[in-house]
This record gives structure tokens, sequence and C-alpha cells, in this order.
């Protein structure tokens, strides 16, 4: 049994259409949906990422303001900079890029940020929000994991969900999702005792630790969905997740894959995020 795919470019398009034409439908009322994203640094891999969101945000109708400062850039400038932002009636949606230079607190930054315009969901209000099932914004990575399931029609009540990692980026709102769900979850970690024994007994699986090869096909229960959140580079310099794909996908019912599985998706929900945000006013 090879595993069916699931497409994260395919249903990136699909939310990004319907992104582009509830943005149109604010533009009329004189309202664009803005986004402001902060790049402290010269870290290559961020300035991609930042590019990305930059280049997602115009092509479906957002506003969007990049604001590039060198690692120099003092903690203080910086919350000043957020705080400017969090007062600018054009910009919905507040994007800071981790990681930040060590000399600045990114805790204390994103704290910064108000909740109402924290499209990333990291702030301590949005975790809570999560916690206690209140409107708030959902991390765009697990977030755009609930879409991928929705969108095979899965239904989680009753399933046991493993997900291996324990971030406050994925790990933990990803549990916090499936929970709301009525899925019976599991969190393991770097201290599990047997983490086989518990993918094995596993409807769904998230691998979210960024570890190659975390989770091989022996540890798959046939039939299971496996969304592979990590982001790693194999011995050839190809881009690759978090689960060996071409074992796993001969047991597996569904399967995400890397890239072009969860990555397009956190971009996509960055998008949403903001577009709610604009919504809300």
């Amino acid at each position: 049994m090879t595993a069916q795919l699931i497409d994260g470019n395919a249903l990136s398009k699909q939310l990004r259409a319907d992104v582009a034409r509830r943005a149109a439908a604010l533009r009329a009322r004189g309202i664009t949906p803005g986004l402001a994203v902060v790049l402290v640094g010269e870290n290559p891999a961020s300035q991609v990422y930042v590019r990305n969101k930059v280049k997602a945000c115009e092509d479906s109708g957002l506003h969007s303001v990049l604001e590039k400062y060198p690692a120099t850039l003092s903690e203080a400038d910086l919350l000043a900079r957020v705080d400017a932002l969090n007062k600018d009636p054009a910009i919905h949606g507040i994007l800071v890029q981790l990681p930040l230079p060590a000399h600045i607190d990114a805790h204390k930054v994103i704290e910064a940020i108000s909740p109402a315009k924290d499209v990333d969901g990291f702030h301590v209000a949005s975790a809570g929000a999560l916690m206690v099932g209140q409107p708030g914004f959902w991390p765009c990575t697990p977030y755009g994991c609930m879409k991928m399931l929705e969108s095979i029609h899965y239904d989680l009540k009753g399933k046991h969900a493993v997900v291996i990692g324990r971030s406050n980026i994925v790990g933990k709102p990803m549990a916090l999702m499936l929970l709301q769900k009525n899925a019976t979850v599991t969190i393991c970690h770097s201290a599990t005792k047997d983490l086989k024994a518990m993918t094995l007994q596993a409807d769904v699986i998230v691998a979210a630790v960024g570890k190659r090869n975390v989770l091989t096909a022996d540890m798959v229960k046939p039939g299971a969905v496996v969304l592979d959140v990590g982001m790693n580079r194999n011995d050839e310099g190809k881009l690759c997740g978090d689960v060996d794909f071409d074992g796993v996908k001969e047991v597996a019912g569904y399967i995400t894959p890397v890239p072009g599985g969860v990555g397009p998706m956190t971009i996509t929900m960055l998008l949403v995020n903001t577009l709610e945000a604009a919504e809300r006013g």
C-alpha cells in the first residue's frame, strides 16, 4: 500500500484564493489588510522565509511592509518599533522573524506585540486563548496541519494522535488543537522512553523535532496519517523532513511530503490570520 499524499501546495492555492477574495471584499470597504515583517540580522534562512512571506502577501492582495535591521539593533529600539507598529492602523499583523540576535530577549519582544496583531500566535494571550478554547490566533504551522487533516475529511474524534516534539511553536499548540477535535493525544519528546511503542498505537502522527528519520516505517501502524513538520537537509544537501518518507509511505494511509507539505501551509495560515485580524478590525 502506498500512502496518499496530502499536497500542501495544492491546498495552499485553494486557501490563498479564498484569502484573495476576502481581501478584495475588505479593500472594497476601504481596508487593505496589512502585515509588517521585522527582520533583525543577516540569518540566511530567515531572509528566505521573510521573502516568501512578503511575496505571498502581495500575491494575495495583502499589503506588506518589510523592515530590515542590522544585528546590532538594540532591544530597546526593536521594542520601540513594535510599539509604533502596534499603533499603526494600516498594520493588522506583526511578525518578528525568529531567531533574534543573542542580546535581544525574544520572549520580551513577542510579548510586546499587541495580541490583536499577533498573527504568529506566539503571544502568551494567544497561547492562553488556545488553551481555554477562546478565539485568538493559532500558531501557523499546527494550524496548517489541522487544515491538512480537514482537507482529507479526517474525523479526529476518539482517534489516538501522537505528537513528537514539545516546542511552544508546534508541539504544544498542535496537541491542544488535536485535543479540541476530541482526539486522545500523547506528546513524545527527547525524554520519552519508548517512542516506537507510542507511535505504533497512533492513528495520526505529527513529527516536529527537526531531526532526520526520527520516524521510520517500523514505527508506523498501517494506514496511519503522518504529518511531517521537520525541515532538514540530507547528505546530498536536499531538503527533507523528520520522517523517512520512502519507507513510511509504504505503510501510512496518508503522508505529507517535504518540501511541498506543511511548509507552504505555514505561510498560508499566516495570511489567513492577517486577514482575520483585519476583518476583526
